[in-house]
């Protein structure tokens, strides 16, 4: 083993898992997470979870708990109404006991904005702060990254501005390159095998799966004529985080 080999593999690594149930969290620590992402409704993309979800992932884990804070599905475009409930939310989970918050505001015209991050910042109160996948619609990575250094972020979630983080590849690596002291965090399409190739592609030591799988619904009775959710999701299909998922994920990551 050259020098180099031997310096990064004495580097932290980490594997956060996102999550949006007990059930989920609890698998994610048997896998071997090392944090864990909490959200509400994972299908959509996931939006802030309840405090109560909260407390019991921290009871039944008691890993460290990142929480994400957004109001809505959708843009990360915010009226002020939808503004301050975020303000809201940073702040309650700040005294609720959160290890990190979650967060990305943007403007119009695809960029930071910085208004709004440094003041939900502000309400964090000193928590550290990962940016999340918001990052990947801003027009220009490089200068959201310079942005997000300047407020003092510490962790960016990225796909490199594309629909998986292999196919971003190429703009992980460069991200990474000039972070400086921001964590690149590489996010959308993280399994071992996708773990294995970026770290050889960009040297990012840092990933975040939900390593979900879909178990059907046990409900025996199911009505064809209504749907309660957005098209095209089912009422029947429950996402959960296979511990085996994040195992291998893991493995992959130590190798």
């Amino acid at each position: 083993m050259n020098r180099m080999e031997e310096e990064r593999r004495n580097q932290p690594r980490i594997l956060e898992v996102c999550v949006d149930s007990v059930e989920s969290a609890v698998h994610a620590k048997e896998g071997g997470a090392d944090r864990l992402e909490l959200c509400a409704d994972l299908p959509v993309g996931g939006v802030t979870p309840s405090v109560v979800l909260f407390e019991q992932v921290k009871e039944r884990t008691g890993l460290p708990v990142h929480v994400l804070l957004r109001p809505r599905f959708g843009d990360f475009l915010y009226r002020e109404d939808e503004f301050e409930l975020l303000r809201r939310q940073a702040s309650l989970y700040r005294r609720a006991g959160a290890d990190a918050l979650v967060i990305g505001c943007l403007t119009r015209e695809g960029r930071l904005d910085r208004e709004q991050m440094a003041r939900l910042m502000e309400e964090a109160g000193g928590l550290p702060v990962t940016l999340h996948r918001a990052f990947d619609m801003c027009r220009d990575l490089d200068e959201a990254l310079d942005e997000a250094k300047r407020l003092g972020v510490r962790t960016v979630l990225t796909s490199g501005g594309c629909a998986s983080a292999l196919e971003g590849s190429t703009n992980l690596a460069r991200l990474h390159a000039h972070a400086g002291d921001v964590q690149i965090m590489a996010g959308a399409g993280i399994h071992a095998a996708a773990i294995r190739s970026l770290c050889r592609e960009t040297g990012l030591l840092c990933y975040h799966m939900s390593g979900k799988k879909i178990r059907a619904s046990e409900m025996e009775y199911r009505n064809p004529r209504v749907n309660m959710g957005l098209p095209g999701f089912s009422e029947y299909e429950i996402w959960v985080t296979d511990p085996e998922e994040v195992r291998q994920a893991r493995s992959a990551l130590w190798e």
